[in-house]
């Protein structure tokens, strides 16, 4: 008998499975809140395997949608790098101007962590850049609402299963809202997902990967030789089997023709991105953590269920470092950001009529280059951070023009701040950092610089004041002093003819660290 890794546990038993880090044990269950007799009518985005049919999902057309996509085949060609490979590639949909996404979603059985925000914005930045360039992209991105870590924390709390991954779901959507990540095309969920699910395993064990032993349903790895191609593991680096714990009464379960029981995770996702996007799609992604067991599971389980399964691009975002010197460094810089988009738009809530559609040269070779760089570093596997890095000739422009002698006789100095700030909003935009008041994010970001500095804004302006005291005596000494204290905590002076102000900026301890190591 070959390898075998198990794909289903019935509700009572005790098994052993070889290597449970490849295909954990796909449990089918009944239970009071889903009907396994309902079937949802899933209607597929698009599939290459049948291109002339229209993008749906549910009855809505992407074009209805994705209404805010650019009009016109792509503009640009895009490099992404792709696991599977190991290596960047020239991103070329399976269909034309379209882009089928899917991105495997949080398990709902705890609140999200940092390392749920930078799977989610990555991959939203990827959706927006996608759609920036002109393709229709159908985006899907799942919930793991039935799962043991979730009947686990569900027992701790004394609460239903369901109920709880229901009220984690909806957690993690306001998270994202408040990370202003635009919502999937379609965000399904397991527990609506059970006959495909079903449906699957059945195809996997009629093509002769997967057979039933004893109430089980086992995958044979060893019938599929391509296991590991995307993680490089072999069938001897798994590790030994492990003890399958016993299911218990009172939980969810469907049934199925193996008896009752539930899915593991990653039988579903293999399962519901085949629901919505065929067998052959585009984009397949989620953190680095998942490359093995789950992705390269659900290649296998996909694979052995239809021959012609095929993603093409296998994505993967990395770790989250927690830098506290880079983190305070992107704070001091996108209040600049703010800051001078705000002034802004004040002056130009002044002047919005009368202007006039030329600009000078030198203004338009800084919009110029500030576009091809960020056409150049988004097409390079959303090299993001050399966008941001460009921001700052646009930005120290518009700076001038607001606020310096030269800059403010500048005859077409509206025109060329209006055209500034156009392009940065729509740059900010498509990297979903666009907010939606200038004010409201100057004001947040303030909100955060007090928090960390363990201040109030009142104690920050009695400390202005004393400040401005000492000056009026001459007290420069005191003077400093206030200063640099203010600037330890990550709070800026900024004196002007108008008066004094404060600004969130990187603490001096941590600007200290970045000219010692240059």
């Amino acid at each position: 008998m070959g390898t075998l890794l198990k794909c289903y546990k019935p509700l009572f038993s005790i098994r052993f499975s070889s290597f449970p880090n490849s295909l954990h044990s796909v449990q089918l269950r009944t239970h009071s809140f889903n009907n396994p007799k309902r079937r949802n009518p899933i209607r597929r985005c698009f599939s290459s395997l049948s291109p002339s049919s229209r993008p749906l999902i549910n009855g809505t057309t992407l074009d209805k949608m994705d209404g805010n996509r650019q009009p016109g085949s792509p503009s640009s060609e895009m490099w992404l790098h792709n696991t599977m490979s190991k290596k960047k590639e020239l991103f070329k949909p399976k269909v034309e101007d379209k882009v089928g996404m899917y991105v495997c979603g949080v398990t709902a059985y705890d609140l999200s962590h940092i390392g749920h925000a930078r799977v989610y914005v990555t991959f939203d930045v990827l959706y927006r850049y996608l759609k920036h360039l002109g393709y229709e992209v159908c985006y899907v991105r799942n919930f793991t609402d039935v799962d043991d870590k979730i009947i686990a924390r569900a027992n701790e709390l004394a609460e239903d299963p369901i109920s709880l991954s229901r009220r984690y779901c909806d957690e993690f959507i306001q998270d994202m809202v408040h990370l202003q990540c635009l919502p999937p095309s379609v965000e399904p969920r397991v527990s609506d997902h059970m006959p495909h699910i079903i449906d699957m395993i059945k195809q996997i064990v009629d093509n002769g990967y997967a057979y039933r032993v004893e109430g089980d349903v086992f995958f044979s790895v060893e019938n599929f030789p391509e296991y590991g191609q995307l993680s490089g593991r072999k069938l001897e680096d798994n590790r030994a089997g492990e003890r399958v714990a016993s299911a218990k009464e009172g939980e969810p379960f469907w049934e199925s023709p193996w008896g009752p029981g539930r899915p593991g995770w990653h039988i579903e996702c293999s399962a519901m991105s085949a629901a919505y996007l065929g067998y052959s799609f585009d984009i397949h992604g989620g953190g680095m953590d998942l490359v093995f067991p789950h992705h390269e599971n659900e290649i296998a389980q996909s694979c052995a269920a239809c021959k012609q399964s095929n993603v093409s691009y296998w994505i993967h975002n990395g770790f989250v470092t927690v830098d506290s010197e880079k983190m305070s460094k992107s704070l001091g810089n996108f209040f600049t950001i703010r800051e001078t988009l705000h002034d802004c738009e004040n002056v130009l809530s002044q002047h919005d009529k009368g202007l006039q559609e030329s600009i000078p040269p030198e203004t338009l070779n800084v919009i110029n280059k500030f576009h091809n760089d960020f056409s150049t570093s988004m097409s390079d596997d959303l090299h993001t951070p050399v966008v941001l890095a460009a921001l700052s000739d646009p930005l120290k422009t518009i700076n001038d023009l607001l606020h310096t002698r030269k800059g403010k006789k500048q005859a077409t100095r509206i025109e060329s701040v209006a055209a500034l700030e156009k392009i940065i909003r729509n740059v900010l935009s498509v990297l979903g950092l666009m907010p939606t008041s200038y004010s409201e994010a100057l004001q947040q970001l303030r909100e955060m610089a007090l928090k960390r500095a363990k201040l109030t804004e009142d104690k920050i302006l009695q400390k202005i004041e004393e400040r401005s005291e000492a000056r009026k005596n001459k007290d420069y000494e005191k003077s400093d002093a206030i200063r640099k204290d203010l600037a330890v905590v990550g709070i800026a002076l900024m004196d002007s003819p108008d008066g004094t102000s404060w600004r969130p900026a990187i603490p001096l301890p941590l600007q200290e660290q970045q000219v010692a190591a240059t």
